[in-house]
């Protein structure tokens, strides 16, 4: 068995040397982007709060008597289930009439009716050939008669349905 030299134990050491260094800036980076994303998120609780117009002092102000009560699990509770219940509210008024849906034409659409299309929710699936998207069903509907489309509402997977085929 031949034995390697210093000078190869030396060069594959510092090899794992950049590979560990490279490996920890990648999970620095990834740190960072997570903490961006938290930040971001807060920004946009406290922009849907309504509080973004708040002077910057009044703001912190506010935000430290909040940290003050953070402890108090009572307290930590209500504000969940309001929050919660806002949250519900917000996305049940965005997405209500929405659903999904498929539009099939007979003929190619001009551009401009495409456009339409789009600004309606839907985008062009190139593999199935159909038009798809989350979007108002009476509205597509009636841009669909427009050029004698055909809508389809797609029903949801079940969670039930979800976990068939999928690999453990």
């Amino acid at each position: 068995m031949a034995r390697t030299s210093l000078a190869e134990r030396m060069s594959r050491l510092e090899q794992q040397r950049a590979k560990l260094a490279e490996q920890e800036a990648k999970l620095k980076a990834d740190e960072r982007k997570q903490r961006t994303r938290r930040l971001v998120e807060a920004g946009t609780l406290i922009e849907r709060a309504g509080l973004l117009d708040l002077e910057e002092t009044a703001l912190y102000g506010g935000l430290l008597s909040l940290a003050a009560d953070a402890g108090d699990r009572a307290k930590i509770a209500g504000w969940t289930k309001v929050g919660k219940t806002a949250l519900d509210k917000e996305t049940v008024g965005k997405d209500a009439p929405h659903e999904p849906l498929t539009v099939i034409f007979p003929a190619p659409l001009p551009t401009p009716f495409a456009t339409r299309l789009r600004g309606a929710g839907l985008r062009w699936n190139k593999v199935m050939q159909h038009w798809e998207g989350l979007a108002d069903h009476d509205v597509v509907a009636a841009l669909a008669a427009e050029q004698s489309g055909s809508v389809r509402r797609v029903h949801p997977t079940t969670e039930s349905d979800r976990g068939r085929g999928t690999k453990s």
